[in-house]
């Protein structure tokens, strides 16, 4: 078999979970499992946080048609509400709550025909422009949903652009046009994510929406994973297959993009570009190698990439590699690629097998 694989420590993210409530205590959490639990496995997340979650959140239909399939209790939250005229009956039946982020969508609920109301969540356009009413629209959908038969609770939501830039005006402002459209009645409401959750005590609301923070990446620049309390739960690990000797002067990889400055040894690990490691990291980017960091050298390749290890000399054919981890953090990758750990952990993909502990 080949040797790479995607250790999830489902431990850690019960244990992110918990950091979550800890942080806005009397308040509910959705966990948000859209995109695969990002890229960490739906069906082992929601069953490890099946006790303990208050209600999850996902971006589609079918996707929370999965978790309901696992928890025919749950509160199950449509992030981007449906998109087709067919699905609010369908979510009616399944006993979802709906997000509504446009005239379009509010019209289709209000000419559907369905077996149960449904609970609705009005989205405000609080600034960051993507989805949402502005909060004049969001004042006339409130009067004509409130008294409407396909309507049970009508909740408030809204979602910031700019929570993970500590300090940043927008995010007042966001606040304040949320706290804005409290005179009118909602049975509930959400406006942090995961880096509101953390750091920003005035928008914990009835509901948090913890995303990238369960599965133990910052969404800060300037603050860790760890200084935040919380654990990793990913680790990529591959092995070395193969070692050469590389002369001062001799290029490594695709493009001769990599030439040796000193007389190197470059191991070749199991995992590229077709497994989900970026194609753009560049060289130099940390890679530990038997505990120990190395850098990578040359072009991620789509099967296999090259990694520096001149300054590791125990390390060889079969030696342990940790691309990101329990020992490497996801966001200092991230980093030397010019990306976000979300990405990374998105990425991750299905030719790459899971293994779970915790």
């Amino acid at each position: 078999m080949r040797p790479l694989a995607a250790i999830v420590d489902l431990s850690a993210i019960v244990h992110n979970y918990s950091v979550a409530k800890r942080c806005a205590p009397g308040r509910q959490a959705f966990a948000v499992v859209k995109a695969n639990a990002y890229g960490h496995g739906v069906r082992e997340v929601v069953t490890a946080l099946r006790d303990i979650a208050d209600g999850f959140a996902v971006a589609s239909l079918e996707e929370a048609a999965e978790v309901r399939a696992m928890h025919d209790e749950a509160r199950i939250l449509l992030l981007e509400g449906c998109f087709e005229a067919g699905e609010y009956a369908i979510a009616a039946q399944l006993g979802f709550d709906l997000v509504l982020q446009s005239a379009a969508q509010a019209d289709a609920l209000l000419g559907s025909e369905l077996p149960r109301p449904l609970n609705v969540w009005l989205k405000l356009d609080s600034g960051m422009h993507r989805l949402g009413f502005d909060a004049a629209e969001l004042r006339q959908w409130h009067a004509r949903l409130a008294d409407a038969p396909q309507v049970a609770e009508l909740n408030l939501l809204s979602h910031f652009a700019c929570a993970d830039e500590r300090g940043h005006p927008l995010t007042e402002q966001q606040v304040e046009c949320f706290l804005g459209l409290l005179d009118l009645d909602f049975t509930h409401r959400s406006l942090a994510n995961s880096a509101a959750v953390l750091t920003i005590p005035a928008a914990h609301m009835d509901w948090l929406r913890p995303g990238i923070m369960l599965y133990g990446a910052t969404p800060f620049a300037d603050l860790s994973a760890s200084e935040l309390a919380l654990k990793p739960a990913m680790t990529l690990a591959a092995r070395v297959i193969a070692v050469h000797e590389v002369a001062a002067g001799e290029s490594v990889g695709y493009g001769a993009a990599w030439v040796a400055e000193r007389d190197s040894r470059i191991a070749t690990v199991s995992c590229g570009y077709a497994d989900g490691y970026p194609r753009h990291a560049p060289s130099g980017t940390p890679v530990l190698v038997e505990g120990q960091l190395a850098m990578l050298a040359g072009r991620v390749s789509m099967d296999m990439l090259a990694v520096d290890i001149t300054d590791v000399p125990e390390a060889g054919i079969d030696s342990p590699v940790e691309l990101w981890g329990s020992n490497l953090p996801v966001d200092e990758v991230a980093i030397a690629c010019g990306t976000i750990g979300y990405e990374l952990l998105t990425k991750v993909t299905a030719r790459v097998p899971r293994r779970y502990i915790g």
